[in-house]
């Protein structure tokens, strides 16, 4: 055999997401025991005002977070796809987090959150708004308990997280070191560096 494959699947727990107990047949002929949280794919957008040179993150109460004694993570915005594709998705995730109107939106990659126990892929995006695209208050689906705040911060701030470590959540960290690198006129001043 040259690649490993599933030969068992044992449902352990069917509620918000799926976690499972797999058996693998590994490459080398043995059998190995794994963990597998099917969360399905997910969608995130980090929205940018490049007049105003601000963006807008979000901080939810995050039960990894909670449990590891740490402050909230700042956040973009995301969701999961729930069926529908990742460009409407963030659409409708963007005014319900964050009170935004997006309508163009910038493709930047699709990342495996965390790939030795979950399925979930997360589409990435980054979109331009104004300060005219700020129709709501945002906060989530209060049906769900989300408790979203929503940050409008300085790119400069961003910027200097990014630089100094702060920005610890994943997929916020590639799409705050996406916007540099694609939007570097966004830090044009050569005394900021």
């Amino acid at each position: 055999m040259t690649t490993a494959r599933i030969a068992a699947r044992t449902l352990v727990y069917d509620g918000w997401y799926k976690f499972f107990q797999l058996e693998l047949d590994m490459p080398d002929g043995s059998r190995a025991q794994r963990h597998l949280l099917d969360n399905g794919s997910a969608v995130a957008v980090l929205p940018y005002d490049p007049v105003r040179r601000v963006c807008t993150l979000i901080d939810q109460p995050r039960a990894g977070v909670l449990a590891a004694g740490e402050p909230p993570l700042l956040e973009v915005i995301a969701g999961n796809l729930d069926g529908a594709s990742p460009e409407e998705r963030i659409v409708e995730e963007a005014m319900e987090e964050g009170g935004l109107r997006l309508s163009r939106i910038e493709h930047v990659t699709r990342i495996w959150s965390l790939p030795p126990v979950s399925t979930e892929r997360i589409t990435l995006y980054l979109a331009r708004y104004s300060s005219a695209d700020r129709v709501g208050g945002g906060g989530g689906a209060h049906d769900e308990n989300e408790c979203i705040r929503v940050h409008e911060i300085g790119l400069d701030d961003l910027r200097g997280m990014v630089l100094s470590g702060a920005l610890t959540d994943a997929k916020t960290l590639i799409l705050a070191q996406a916007l540099l690198l694609r939007r570097p006129e966004l830090w044009a001043d050569p005394d900021m560096g």
